[in-house]
């Protein structure tokens, strides 16, 4: 019986390995993957951090795209330019999959880590995050929110704007219905406002903004989650715009999911 169970799942392995395992496994897709990683990236910047052709750098993320490891959005800032990102989520679940192809034990599981948890046992203070969008009226301010709830105090979270506008209702509504955070006292603010503060990380979350490039002092780089402008093309209409403020939120409470696992993990190694 156990040299039967053992020759059925010799039998699994000897097939092709999975498609996860021939993308990444590429040196120059490993090496773009580790990029994207961390921050939203274009053709021409992933050109000038490895060093590569642009012909070569589009053939390789067009591989990445199609096994759906990388996904692509146009920029609201210069259509000309589309802006790649690692997908998380689906990264996570090919790799379960590899895992599990190979033998049915090799799953990933989670470690049940709590972000607040680590910082409080070595001592340290939160990681002091800032989000930034053109206006402050939408999507920093979800993120904002959202960081703050999630992290148990792990992560001390603000945001600003480069042109603040008021904060917009449907922004309030999805925190509230969907997420249970009462938004409504935030009010949009002026990066100036925030001068002098020390920031661990600073995310942009507005493709304006992150091809303005402010300067936050004391910081040298600025992440970037490229992100459509959920009130964008709806003529004011709140319904019409609220799906697109409901897909926002989730795309912003995954990102931040994946943002407090690392906060977690650097927490536990320092």
């Amino acid at each position: 019986m156990y040299s039967m169970a053992v020759g059925l799942l010799m039998d699994d392995v000897a097939a092709a390995p999975p498609e996860v395992l021939r993308l990444a496994g590429h040196p120059l897709r490993w090496r773009l993957l580790g990029e994207l990683v961390r921050c939203d990236r274009t053709v021409r910047e992933l050109c000038g951090l490895v060093g590569e052709p642009q012909n070569l750098v589009s053939y390789h993320l067009g591989k990445l795209r199609r096994g759906q490891l990388v996904a692509g959005r146009r920029s609201s800032a210069d259509g000309r330019d589309t802006y790649y990102r690692v997908d998380l989520a689906q990264v996570t679940g090919q790799l379960t999959a590899t895992g599990t192809a190979l033998h049915p034990a090799l799953r990933l599981v989670p470690e049940n880590r709590s972000p607040s948890a680590s910082a409080s046992a070595i001592g340290a203070g939160p990681v002091r995050v800032l989000f930034l969008c053109s206006g402050n009226s939408a999507r920093s301010q979800m993120a904002e929110a959202l960081a703050n709830d999630r992290s148990g105090g792990a992560v001390e979270a603000a945001s600003a704007g480069l042109r603040p506008k008021p904060l917009h209702p449907n922004a309030v509504r999805v925190m509230r219905e969907g997420y249970g955070i009462d938004i409504a006292a935030q009010r949009p603010k002026h990066l100036d406002e925030l001068g002098g503060q020390r920031f661990d990380e600073v995310i942009s979350l507005c493709d304006r903004v992150r091809e303005a490039c402010p300067e936050v002092p004391g910081h040298d780089e600025t992440i970037h989650w490229s992100m459509a402008d959920p009130s964008a093309g709806h003529g004011g209409d709140l319904d019409a715009s609220y799906p697109a403020f409901r897909q926002t939120a989730a795309e912003l409470d995954g990102r931040i999911g994946f943002l407090l696992d690392a906060v977690a993990n650097r927490s536990s190694a320092a």
